[in-house]
């Protein structure tokens, strides 16, 4: 597990190898196993036998992160804190007292891997752009636990340690060398184990900063009026961001400024007692279920029909050269896909493709990738006006205007130039897969993509079969998904699909809110105050209020004259009615103009005056989230989404349902089954038949349990 060898200078080396598994993690077994080698290091540092320490792996990773699975199911503070101090321990054992250590790091070294990284004096990196570093544990709910907090504080000051710890980021290494996080760049293997001997023969001692006499954190200490006001600027714009539903960003905050008035072993003690309470919190059980666990189950085919061997795409037709193609562009050719991108002229295609560029240049303002990685992405591009370009594809995905017509002819056009084992995904917001296969000579071979803008970010796509869509091509268009590293869900060919079935509850709550006489302002608030990615009319004027409309009316025809007809159609056909289409049209719920933020409707009130004076903050939210848990329900009780891992990561990514609730039906276990339905039975008292339960919830839950 972990190999010891000692040079005839006195250089130990200890190799991480974990065995038969394919990546290095640090847990208990680990954690054991390094006590052992601490106590034989510290034999040989008190013979005078030893003058230094590099540690580097046998795996083509570093050290990756903790064991989520045993994260996800302690409850017990004490055990938590205990292993917490007991891994500090070695991390702290590496670096005081006793000769330099240094972290060779040759892969990924993320989470408690690169923390064992900051406890080494110098880190060196091997400068491979595909190669990340970081501390990415609050997109987990979680923050740093082996001291990393208290390390970069000191080594970069409490700005920009915080921003690095609550970012969230994997870092490649060139951007890790100019943020401080690594000491040196090198370019191969080799020269990473002669350049770490080569430094431990020069180096003079083994303290770090926080050990030397004197010794001061840069920028200073939260004991000093400037870093004082500089924490509580920073506490006002966490609060504002996510009104304290994330309480990891918050802890670690509290962590650096309670940490840069006391010495370092008492500030990583601090640590363990503020990790210790995210890790026993229900918001972190949720967002590990949903983006470890449930993504976790996603990702290993959980839907995926089995019996088809995996597909490699290869290259990829793009038909419309629009945001959404470009975008689409730029995810296929970022993960080395060669692309094709048409539109009805070649200037407009290279439009799309200068579109891409942008992308990958706002990837280069941010530090994300390197110049040279965007020259070698775009060069996979080719732009056209032809379908002929789509001869040698592996599959064509067509993301032109939202008419069924065109879809139809595009796509035939395309057909009639791929072969027999190539297979077509149309990019359709509403209309049914199996409608636009009907033109098509090989429906088995036609399939839904649904990406979501803005493509470039959106991890998610929902996969939607057709009446005649093979389980071949299923299975084909999951192992392309996969490729481009974004989540795919299974859906049916039904009215709406999943997400946007199921966003449309959460826009047309907010909407009937107009009617029930509270103010926009507060509708919009009251929305990202339950964690929601946008405000309820603000995603209305997104998607546009006609597609919006067309939803409920679908879901009329789909249920037949027993429908009761959502009460914000009213509002929709005033809107409507008064031209108010939506942002596309710079007109919807709010107004926008061609510089500075959208702005509510002024006359919105006067159509839909405010009569509420007084409003139960907790009951508006509840109307929000419980409507879209409910119809997401409903979507597994008709089997438009089969599982339960694809229904909870579906709503976060698809539609930005609360991430630290874990999704639509973790929610349902964190709020209390018995709980949640009798609080249904009273919204459905209240506000009518769209809060009823589905069978299915009631079955899944049933006593309490989940089945």
């Amino acid at each position: 597990m972990i190999k010891y060898r000692k040079d005839t200078e006195n250089i130990a080396t200890l190799v991480l190898d974990m065995g038969k598994n394919g990546v290095n993690i640090i847990n208990h077994e680990i954690a054991d196993a390094f006590l052992p080698v601490l106590k034989y290091l510290q034999q040989e540092k008190s013979k005078g036998t030893l003058r230094g320490v590099i540690i580097t792996s046998a795996k083509s990773n570093f050290l990756e992160g903790g064991e989520l699975d045993y994260i996800s199911q302690v409850s017990d503070p004490k055990e938590v804190f205990d292993f917490t101090e007991r891994l500090k321990g070695i991390f702290r054992a590496l670096e005081h007292p006793g000769v330099p250590v240094v972290a060779a790091i040759n892969g990924n070294a993320m989470g408690l891997g690169f923390e064992m990284a900051l406890a080494c004096h110098h880190r060196i990196v091997i400068d491979n752009p595909k190669l990340r570093l970081g501390l990415t544990e609050v997109g987990l709910g979680l923050m740093p636990s082996g001291g990393s907090i208290i390390r970069l504080m000191w080594l970069m000051g409490i700005e920009r340690a915080y921003k690095i710890l609550t970012s969230g980021r994997r870092y490649n290494p060139q951007v890790a060398y100019s943020l401080g996080m690594v000491d040196e760049l090198v370019s191969d293997e080799k020269q990473l184990l002669s350049r770490a001997k080569d430094w431990l023969l020069q180096a003079s001692e083994g303290r770090r900063p926080w050990d030397r006499v004197g010794g001061s954190i840069p920028s200073g200490t939260a004991a000093e009026s400037e870093v004082a006001a500089l924490i509580r600027r920073l506490n006002i714009d966490l609060v504002k961001s996510s009104y304290k539903n994330f309480p990891a960003q918050h802890a670690i905050l509290n962590v650096l400024a309670e940490g840069s008035k006391v010495d370092f072993d008492t500030a990583t003690r601090i640590e363990s007692r503020y990790y210790t309470d995210i890790v026993c919190r229900q918001e972190t059980k949720n967002m590990i279920q949903a983006f470890w666990g449930d993504n976790t189950v996603i990702l290993n085919g959980l839907s995926r029909p089995k019996g088809f061997g995996k597909f490699r795409p290869k290259k990829v037709g793009i038909i419309g050269a629009g945001h959404m193609g470009s975008g689409i562009a730029y995810c296929c050719a970022r993960r080395g896909l060669e692309v094709v991108l048409k539109d009805v002229s070649k200037l407009i295609a290279a439009e799309g493709k200068k579109r891409t560029a942008a992308h990958l240049d706002e990837k280069i303002r941010l530090q994300e990738i390197i110049p040279q990685e965007k020259t070698a992405i775009l060069s996979l591009i080719t732009t056209t006006d032809n379908a002929a370009g789509f001869a040698d594809c592996d599959l064509v995905i067509e993301a032109v205007f939202e008419n069924a017509l065109l879809k139809q002819k595009v796509t035939k056009e395309a057909e009639l130039q791929m072969d027999e084992y190539s297979f077509i995904g149309s990019n359709t917001l509403s209309i049914p897969i199996s409608q636009l296969a009907e033109s098509s000579n090989a429906p088995e071979n036609f399939i839904g993509l649904h990406f979501f803008r803005p493509a470039e970010r959106v991890p998610l796509v929902e996969i939607v079969k057709g009446k005649q869509t093979s389980d071949e091509t299923v299975a084909r268009a999951f192992d392309f998904v996969r490729a481009i590293r974004k989540v795919p869900i299974i859906v049916k060919d039904d009215w709406g699909f999943y997400v946007a079935r199921v966003q449309n509850t959460y826009i047309l709550e907010g909407i009937d809110m107009l009617l029930d006489g509270y103010s926009p302002a507060l509708i919009e608030n009251i929305s990202k105050q339950a964690s929601m990615s946008q405000g309820a009319l603000s995603f209305a004027d997104d998607l546009g209020l006609k597609i919006v409309l067309r939803y409920e009316q679908q879901a009329a025809e789909h249920y037949g004259p027993k429908y009761i007809q959502h009460p914000a159609v009213n509002v929709l056909g005033k809107m409507l009615e008064l031209e108010r289409f939506g942002k596309h049209k710079r007109k919807g719920f709010y107004d926008y103009s061609e510089e500075g933020e959208p702005q509510l409707w002024d006359e919105l009130v006067e159509h839909f005056p405010t009569t509420q004076k007084k409003y139960d903050r907790t009951e508006l939210i509840e109307r929000f989230l419980f409507a879209q848990v409910i119809e997401a329900g409903w979507c597994l009780h008709e089997k438009v989404i089969k599982t339960i891992p694809e229904a909870n990561l579906g709503s976060i990514y698809g539609w930005g349902f609360p991430s630290y609730q874990g999704g639509v039906i973790q929610y349902i276990k964190s709020y209390e089954p018995a709980r949640f339905f009798a609080r249904a039975k009273e919204l459905e008292a209240t506000y009518g038949q769209r809060f009823q339960m589905p069978p299915y919830l009631k079955k899944l839950f049933k006593n309490n349990k989940v089945i």
